[in-house]
């Protein structure tokens, strides 16, 4: 690497990176190690929804990790390769002549031969009466983050009927008293072990075919109307808190060019992560894949970092 980087195009940075997440730092640590001046830029915190994430039990090396453990191992090693931070996110970009020219968030403008998109996706929203509104008064998209404020003599709501879903209303119970979990189907999208595990816990109660259609409370949440789809049936539950845990949108609203984008929103890539960009890359949650999982994302950000080294030893 040494003797081409002597002579590259003249940027800031061989390389900058936007998101700290598994896929984000995943290919900071490939990059780094191949000697690319690198920069990583996030406007949240380091680690990305990994942090939210209480006991992770499908991650290869170990048979379960918090969460912030694991999101702070991957952000300590990438750090003592090299990768350098922003401490500000993304505005937006542009590429000039091979040259990605960047806006922060803080309007810092700064240069790259390279990008990797490594942003994620956002919790999609009820958009109920009562959600924007007692958003922080216990209306909550993260368990992790806000189920130690509750106690066995309240009861809460968890809406959804994914892995995320199920994971977080066990992980609720050791708070609180009952947890409903309210899905709009009969069926999960989860495996069959966690599954069980949300059944056979006398804590958790299933309200299946019914949708929350709003939150009531003056200054903290007080109750969910819950309406059943099927009979058309409605009841109120009185409640603390309410965890939606219904999907994702991906963070690509800072992306002008939307041809390299699917009619979701998700960046569209090859198997080398590369978009119809050169030397844009994305990896991760925030790009077009059947998986969104720490193991993909890792997998996604080791092959970006390693094909952003490939792409500047080609243009140099």
């Amino acid at each position: 690497m040494d003797d081409y980087m002597k002579n590259h195009i003249k940027t800031d940075y061989d390389l900058v990176i936007v998101g700290e997440g598994p896929a984000g730092l995943s290919a900071a640590i490939y990059a780094c190690r191949a000697g690319l001046k690198t920069i990583l830029l996030e406007n949240s915190t380091p680690g990305g929804k990994v942090m939210k994430t209480d006991e992770i039990e499908n991650y290869p090396g170990f048979k379960n990790i918090k969460g912030p453990d694991l999101g702070f191992h991957f952000y300590e090693q990438a750090l003592n390769l090299g990768a350098e931070e922003a401490g500000a996110g993304i505005k937006d970009f542009e590429k000039k002549d091979d040259i990605f020219f960047i806006t922060l968030s803080n309007d810092k403008l700064i240069t790259s031969l390279t990008m990797i998109i490594a942003t994620g996706t956002k919790e999609n929203l009820l958009n109920i009466p009562g959600e924007k509104e007692l958003y922080g008064k216990g209306v909550s998209y993260c368990a992790t983050c806000d189920g130690a404020f509750y106690n066995e003599s309240q009861e809460i709501v968890v809406v959804g009927g994914g892995y995320s879903a199920i994971e977080e209303a066990i992980y609720l119970t050791r708070f609180a008293g009952k947890v409903y979990i309210i899905h709009r189907r009969k069926d999960f999208r989860v495996d069959k072990k966690s599954l069980e595990k949300a059944k056979s816990n006398q804590k958790i109660s299933f309200l299946l075919d019914s949708a929350v259609v709003a939150i009531n409370g003056n200054k903290f949440v007080e109750s969910v109307i819950v309406k059943n789809l099927i009979t058309e049936q409605v009841q109120l539950l009185e409640v603390a808190a309410i965890f939606p845990f219904i999907g994702h949108n991906p963070n690509t609203h800072f992306i002008k060019n939307k041809e390299i984008l699917n009619n979701e929103g998700y960046i569209i890539t090859n198997e080398k992560m590369e978009t119809n960009i050169a030397g844009l890359f994305a990896a991760g949650d925030v790009r077009e894949t059947p998986f969104r999982q720490i193991a993909t994302a890792v997998s996604d950000g080791a092959i970006a970092g390693q094909f952003a080294v490939k792409y500047i030893e080609n243009i140099n």
